[in-house]
């Protein structure tokens, strides 16, 4: 009865992850719109702001030498404002069609996709919505993406999925070794992106709490967490491992020392 219970439980938990996950695909695309026009205004900003540029130049004879020197300064801070404004809206825009590609994603479609950057967007998703949800959460990340790397042939609403599972216990992990450690520890995240050979390498390390030889046995297991009752699901590490393993053709492994930190590897096939 115990055991029915506990099921019951999960998959009402299941149930509200589902329901949030059509909250957020109907959040992000009522965001973008909003997003799209702040792009749009910025690069008509600047492109008024050049033509602008030509009027002062045409008429500087009519001012003088300080006032054109104001006026230039101002010009260079509204570029630069305005291509920052244009660079984060593009970044918020990627975001959200991470999250409507999970969402929405055929199942097991294999797109084209640019890995360096997906691995990115839920490397710092994981890490944003931890820093959302306890207080003074911080670490330090590292990433090693491999330059030039063209397009792959991926899942990308499932890869995105195994990023992020790992990456939250990562983080997880980062944050319970610092409550027990103090001042003098400091939490690191590194990820890496590179091809090997004939695959994908993806690499997720953390300087964590490691784990025990049971929860190494226990890994993979349905319903198994190690995390305090209603953060934890049990159901993420299988979930990974079957995306990368039966759905990818990859390999997924790991190594961990108690005390020391996790390493977590994602080897998948290149596909022609």
């Amino acid at each position: 009865m115990d055991q029915i219970e506990h099921l019951q439980q999960q998959l009402h938990k299941q149930e509200k992850l589902a329901s949030l996950g059509m909250l957020s695909a109907g959040i992000a695309h009522e965001i973008q719109n909003p997003l799209n026009f702040v792009i749009n205004f910025s690069k008509i900003s600047g492109k008024l702001l050049s033509d602008l540029t030509e009027i002062v130049e045409d008429n500087e004879d009519k001012l003088s030498q300080d006032d054109r020197e104001d006026i230039d300064d101002i010009v260079a801070d509204l570029k630069e404002n305005l291509s920052k404004i244009v660079e984060h809206s593009e970044r918020a825009v990627g975001i959200i069609q991470g999250i409507l590609l999970v969402s929405r994603g055929k199942e097991n479609e294999f797109l084209p996709t640019d890995v360096c950057k997906l691995v990115k967007e839920y490397v710092w998703l994981s890490y944003h919505a931890m820093r959302a949800n306890i207080k003074n959460f911080n670490i330090n990340i590292h990433e090693q993406y491999e330059a030039g790397m063209p397009q792959m042939m991926v899942i990308p609403q499932d890869l995105s999925r195994a990023v992020l599972n790992v990456v939250n216990n990562a983080c997880y992990a980062l944050w319970s070794k610092k409550q027990k450690a103090g001042e003098d520890y400091n939490p690191e995240l590194t990820v890496s992106v590179k091809t090997k050979g004939s695959a994908i390498s993806i690499s997720i390390a953390d300087n964590g709490e490691g784990m025990t030889e049971e929860v190494k046995q226990r890994l993979y297991e349905n319903f198994f967490t190690t995390k305090p009752v209603g953060q934890g699901t049990g159901l993420g590490m299988g979930i990974t491992r079957d995306i990368i393993e039966n759905k990818h053709g990859g390999k997924i492994s790991f190594e961990s020392t108690e005390g020391e930190g996790t390493t977590f590897t994602f080897t998948i096939p290149i596909r022609k």
